[in-house]
């Protein structure tokens, strides 16, 4: 594959142009891609985007405007508004308020700077199973090192939390995850926030994978008490079928995002803002913004809740079924039946090197792209389901694969 980038691409920066040039790297490009869109392409929360996703996100890349002043991009500055507002109120189910972001890891800091700039130095308090970008967060803010919290069952546990807040002084902000990474498991979360409640503690809900679970009826249960958390992460670029990037952060008070207001005159110049042109700066952290709420718009509009809720609704359920097929085949163990669409499994008495042998065959060999993960120590294989298209024997394809590269 590195190969035919290479061949394709040339010389970098040619004296003179080719052009062929669109047609050849796009071809290559398209031919090396690990297709989300393919059944067998399970192994991170990586999506494959819907048509009109797509195609919104064409014309916005064509119109091309930025989202750091309003004569810039007018359109896309009342799109955004709307939008995030009617975001923001699906989560709290009332007036809130809600800023696009690249992602979960631009989300979850702005929720700890916006814990900082509110409550002073805060402290994060998490649980073992928390993202990553947490605890980058907290070096990049200048914030004490993170408590983390023992979550042997892949959960945080209400008990341990509370005797562990009892221990510090505050100001203190716990993150809970609707949605892991390792295994897509969701934390008490009506009992944290009753915790956070008891000690003052300020309350992140990281949903990055599991916040499109409010667009079914069948599962929105699941994430009962996030109206309680102060922020809360999202990112429809991983349940939501969005090209990268569609990511927010909900904020329940809106005034606590008046924290990032700043002032650029040539941007957002005070007679500007006094004559009605809205102040955009204090919408994100970055300057220059493509409208990536034109795809998320067109989704919205296009499918509604019933039909977001039906596509939610298929992969949690292609999910449950492989669990079956695994449960029931005795070549191999299953970790948990499934909380949302991820699924862990490995081979019966396969070794940690076995396993992660068995995941790079398939990928290099260009069968199948499986994740991994560690929950309880061990090496276990990962699928995360996002395909509302995948098939009952899609599923058992790819079972057979690793049942063909499991050594005997």
């Amino acid at each position: 594959m590195a190969a035919r980038i290479r061949t394709a691409l040339g010389d970098p920066l040619p004296q003179h142009g080719d052009p062929d040039a669109l047609r050849t790297l796009v071809h290559a490009f398209a031919a090396g891609a690990a297709d989300p869109a393919d059944p067998l392409c399970t192994a991170h929360l990586h999506c494959p985007p819907l048509a009109v996703a797509t195609a919104a996100d064409l014309a916005a890349s064509a119109l091309n405007p930025s989202l750091d002043s309003w004569d810039q991009a007018p359109a896309a500055s009342e799109l955004e508004t709307l939008v995030t507002a009617a975001l923001a109120k699906e989560v709290y189910g009332k007036q809130a308020d809600a800023l696009v972001t690249t992602g979960g890891t631009e989300s979850n800091q702005l929720a700890l700077l916006l814990a900082r700039e509110l409550n002073g130095n805060v402290q994060l308090v998490c649980a073992e199973n928390a993202h990553h970008s947490l605890h980058r967060a907290t070096w990049l803010l200048g914030l004490p090192e993170p408590v983390t919290v023992p979550a042997p069952t892949g959960t945080l546990d209400p008990a341990t939390l509370d005797e562990t807040l009892t221990k510090l002084p505050g100001p203190l902000i716990v993150a809970a995850t609707a949605g892991t990474t390792d295994a897509g498991l969701i934390d008490p979360l009506p009992a944290i926030a009753d915790v956070c409640h008891t000690h003052g503690a300020r309350l992140h809900i990281d949903a990055a994978y599991g916040g499109a679970l409010l667009f079914s009826d069948r599962h929105r249960s699941r994430l009962d008490g996030l109206t309680r958390a102060h922020t809360v992460t999202l990112d429809l670029h991983k349940l939501g079928w969005q090209p990268i990037a569609a990511g927010l952060i909900a904020v329940q008070d809106p005034h606590d995002l008046r924290v990032l207001e700043h002032h650029a005159d040539y941007l957002n110049a005070d007679d500007d803002t006094e004559a009605g042109l809205p102040d955009l700066l204090g919408r994100s952290l970055r300057t220059t913004r493509r409208p990536d709420i034109l795809k998320t718009a067109v989704t919205l509009k296009t499918l509604g809740r019933q039909g977001l809720g039906t596509l939610v609704d298929q992969v949690c359920a292609h999910a449950r079924e492989f669990a079956h097929l695994i449960a029931s085949h005795p070549g191999f163990e299953l970790y948990a039946p499934p909380t949302i669409s991820t699924v862990l499994f490995r081979p019966t008495q396969a070794t940690d090197d076995a396993v992660a042998d068995i995941r790079r065959t398939l990928l290099t060999q260009g069968h199948a792209v499986l994740g991994r993960a560690r929950p309880d120590g061990r090496l276990w294989l990962k699928a995360t389901l996002l395909n509302p298209h995948t098939t009952a024997g899609d599923l058992a394809a790819l079972l057979k694969l690793v049942e063909g590269h499991t050594p005997r």
